[in-house]
């Protein structure tokens, strides 16, 4: 006999009780979180408050064949959260829907919210409400969160500027190769279900699939230098699709210089592996979840010997295009061919 515990034993209530046991409030502005029909806020005097939702759903956005739970609620929160990174703000509370099929235990709900505390936890964000349902089709997470920005220093997409340097942090291209590592495993273990997966060789591009981290360090890092950016988005959908966004919000061109493009090593490994360019995973690979945006020239000495964030390039006068400059200084238009929606 099973020892996992069916959903419909607990209940809807009974499992947000069991749930809300292991839920720690941090923040000085959540007045109240789980527990009544809303969560009461209180956001600071002289902060912007700005807001992000995202859907994540089986079958669409992860696998679960490959994907553990605990990693799932992590990144549910993670890629929220790189969306308030990416307007310059600190997260501070977050809410969470949940659409569950009927097969997964009340133990399965517990790891993936184990993910999601581990996550609130790491970057210091109170799990306030949400809702859950059953569903007949796949599992869906419906994360919202909150954060807040000093007021008046909320980054928006717009606000790029000609000759503004364009800088991006981390390395591109890995989540986007851990993926076809996690395919290829899946593949072979559907022909031969005793077969066991070979990932020791690929433990940097897997996690950058399976668990991405926010990159709060470097809004951090940038208030430390005393730099603002004025345009800023995270990598999702590929590094050229972000490019082409930022352009158009700003009304801008840019010069995206592809010897800049920083790619890290385990990434060119598996790239070459699979026959795969790797400057093409990571304009279009997506999942990246790093931060792109502009700083004035006049930044440039602060952040050049940065260690984690490199200039990629520049924007230009939006009769320019949006331009990739080849090795060989050759400039042709910059497509964007990541992620679609539908």
């Amino acid at each position: 006999m099973s020892d996992l515990t069916p959903l419909h034993a607990l209940g809807e209530f009974g499992l947000i009780r069991r749930l809300q046991q292991k839920i720690t409030l941090r923040q000085p502005g959540t007045v109240l979180g789980i527990g009544d029909d809303a969560a009461i806020l209180a956001p600071t005097a002289g902060q912007e408050v700005v807001m992000t939702t995202d859907l994540l759903v089986e079958g669409v956005h992860f696998d679960l064949s490959f994907c553990p739970l605990k990693h799932l609620g992590y990144k549910a929160v993670a890629v929220n959260v790189s969306d308030i990174a990416a307007m310059n703000a600190l997260p501070t509370q977050l809410v969470l829907g949940l659409a569950v099929p009927s097969r997964f235990s009340v133990e399965a709900i517990e790891e993936l919210y184990e993910g999601v505390r581990l996550a609130c936890e790491a970057y210091n964000v109170d799990l306030v409400g949400g809702d859950t349902t059953s569903t007949r089709t796949g599992l869906t997470l419906a994360v919202t969160v909150l954060g807040e920005a000093p007021a008046g220093q909320a980054v928006r997409r717009s606000g790029g500027k000609p000759t503004d340097l364009l800088c991006v942090s981390g390395d591109l291209g890995g989540a986007y190769m851990g993926l076809q590592v996690l395919e290829r495993e899946k593949q072979v273990f559907l022909a031969d279900p005793e077969a066991q997966p070979e990932l020791d060789n690929y433990e940097y591009v897997v996690q950058r699939q399976l668990r991405p981290e926010a990159r709060l360090d470097v809004v951090h890092e940038l208030r430390e230098l005393g730099l603002t950016p004025t345009s800023m988005i995270d990598v999702s959908d590929g590094l050229a699709s972000e490019v082409m966004h930022l352009c158009a919000a700003s009304g801008t061109g840019a010069r995206v210089f592809t010897d800049n493009i920083p790619v890290a090593n385990p990434t060119l490994e598996a790239a070459a592996e699979f026959n795969l360019d790797p400057l093409t995973c990571a304009l279009n690979g997506g999942e990246d979840y790093e931060l792109l945006f502009t700083l004035p020239v006049t930044a440039y000495e602060k952040i050049k010997n940065h260690p984690d964030i490199t200039i990629i390039g520049h924007l230009t006068d939006k009769e320019d295009a949006v331009s990739l400059v080849t090795k060989a200084g050759q400039a042709v238009p910059l497509q964007a061919q990541g992620w679609k929606a539908f």
